[in-house]
C-alpha cells in the first residue's frame, strides 16, 4: 500500500501556485540550460510555491540550484522598505505570472526562462589598467553571471516602471517579463542589454 501511494506522489505534476506546468517549459539558448532552474518533476526544481527557504548562498554556485522562479521572486525584494518581505514578493510574482497567461496565453514560466535567456548582455566590458590610465577591454559573460545580470534588470525594470505610477508592480512585471521575452526594446531589460553589448563591441 505505502509502495503504491509513494508511486502516486511520483506521478504527481508539481504546479507552479498549482497552476503552471513546468513539464513543456524549454531553454531557447543551449549554454544556459544548467543556469536555469526549471527542470520538473521531484528530483528538479519544480515547486509550488517560490519559498523553498534554501540557504543558496552558502556556497559558492549553489544558487544556481534555486529554482529561478524563487530568485524572481528574491530580486523583488529590493529598496529597504521591502527587504525580507517574500511573501509580499511571491504574491506580486503570482499576479504577474496571472498577467501574463491573460495577455499572451502561453505558459508563464516558458515566458520568463525566453526573458532571462534574452536579458542578460552576451559581452561585457571590463577596466584593465593601474595608476591613472584605465582603459576597457572587452569581456565574454559566463551564463551564470548572464542570468544573474537578465533577472536583476528584468526586476530593476518593473521596479522602475511601477514607481509614482498608478500601475501595479505585478503589471509592470508582467509587461516587462512579456516585451524581454520577445526581444522587443520597450523592455527595460533589453534595453540595458543593447548599451553593454554595444559599449563591449567599441572596446574590443
Amino acid at each position: 500500500e505505502q509502495q503504491k501511494n509513494r508511486g502516486n506522489m511520483a506521478e504527481v505534476d508539481i504546479k507552479l501556485f498549482n497552476k503552471w506546468s513546468f513539464e513543456e517549459v524549454e531553454c531557447p539558448d543551449l549554454s544556459l540550460t544548467d543556469y536555469l532552474a526549471v527542470k520538473p518533476g521531484h528530483a528538479g526544481n519544480a515547486r509550488y510555491l517560490p519559498h523553498s527557504a534554501g540557504r543558496y548562498n552558502k556556497v559558492r554556485f549553489r544558487k544556481a540550484q534555486c529554482p529561478l522562479v524563487e530568485r524572481l521572486a528574491n530580486a523583488m525584494m529590493y529598496h529597504g522598505r521591502n527587504n525580507g518581505k517574500k511573501l509580499k514578493a511571491v504574491r506580486i510574482v503570482e499576479h504577474a505570472f496571472e498577467i501574463v497567461h491573460l495577455l499572451t496565453d502561453q505558459n508563464p514560466i516558458q515566458i520568463l526562462v525566453d526573458a532571462v535567456s534574452k536579458g542578460g548582455p552576451r559581452e561585457d566590458s571590463t577596466r584593465i589598467g593601474s595608476a591613472g590610465t584605465v582603459r576597457r577591454q572587452a569581456i565574454d559573460v559566463s551564463p551564470l553571471r548572464r542570468v544573474n545580470q537578465a533577472i536583476y534588470l528584468l526586476t530593476i525594470g518593473a521596479r522602475e516602471a511601477s514607481f509614482r505610477n498608478i500601475k501595479t508592480i505585478a503589471e509592470c512585471l508582467a509587461d516587462e517579463l512579456i516585451n524581454a521575452s520577445k526581444g522587443s526594446s520597450n523592455s527595460y531589460a533589453i534595453k540595458k542589454k543593447d548599451e553593454l553589448e554595444r559599449i563591449a563591441k567599441a572596446n574590443r
